[in-house]
């Protein structure tokens, strides 16, 4: 998700008054990552982990669980870019690349399922969990909005999991079911994958979107409402 041609410069701010703008959204993006981070460990799959409980079986129901999200991940990309208008076409570029890189993620995920003992038919059945439907819907909501760059809210989110807990997520479930790196290959593909996206996100917050009235506040709203829909997602895992 590399700008190359930004469609705008920070309007109305100045290049210093842009810059600053754009770092008052990152430390707003910040602070509710460390909320939900913080919340993140208290979800009852998650803290199984920690406490050294972690089994098998709960490992095939995070990948069973989580499918259906990344799945759906390129197509909202996808949709958020039909979106947006020709003023930012090099930014619905941008997001068209970036639902092709994700668009197949799913299937590192399926084919470390069966490496762990399930089977493809078992996976490509489950359907969402109740948390899954409720961030689906809302993903799909914001993705059809006019130009809806306060995904990139979400995309902070959604990425900031890849970049600071995919690696230790890996680690504790290795080290407490024996795996090797051969079974965690999606998780370990996005702990440094996503810390790129991350980068890339911030040059576009810096292409002038923020110029767009409301956008600085919409976008961290779309970020708590994310992250706030995601952990549902995880404490309703297996209720589907």
């Amino acid at each position: 998700m590399t700008v190359q041609n930004r469609p705008r410069k920070p309007g109305g701010h100045g290049d210093d008054g842009g810059a600053a703008l754009v770092q008052s959204v990152l430390r707003q993006l910040y602070m509710t990552w460390a909320d939900f981070e913080s919340r993140l460990t208290q979800v009852p799959i998650i803290d199984k982990l920690y406490r050294g409980k972690f089994r098998m079986e709960d490992y095939h129901l995070v990948l069973l669980n989580h499918r259906q999200q990344v799945i759906e991940g390129g197509r909202w990309i996808a949709l958020a870019a039909s979106s947006i208008s020709h003023d930012f076409a090099d930014l619905r570029t941008i997001f068209l690349n970036h639902a092709v890189a994700e668009h197949r993620d799913y299937r590192m995920l399926e084919a470390d399922f069966i490496k762990a003992g399930g089977t493809r038919d078992q996976i490509q059945r489950y359907g969402k969990n109740l948390g899954a439907e409720a961030l689906s819907a809302w993903m799909f909501h914001r993705a059809a909005q006019p130009n809806p760059f306060d995904l990139l809210g979400a995309m902070y989110i959604i990425e900031g999991l890849g970049k600071r807990f995919a690696d230790e997520f890996a680690q504790r479930i290795q080290s407490q079911l024996g795996l090797s790196d051969e079974h965690l290959t999606f998780y370990r593909y996005h702990a440094g994958a996503d810390e790129d996206h991350l980068d890339e996100l911030v040059e576009v917050l810096a292409s002038g979107i923020l110029d767009i009235p409301g956008m600085p506040d919409t976008i961290t709203k779309t970020a708590r409402v994310t992250g706030r829909l995601y952990l549902l997602q995880l404490e309703e895992v297996g209720n589907h």
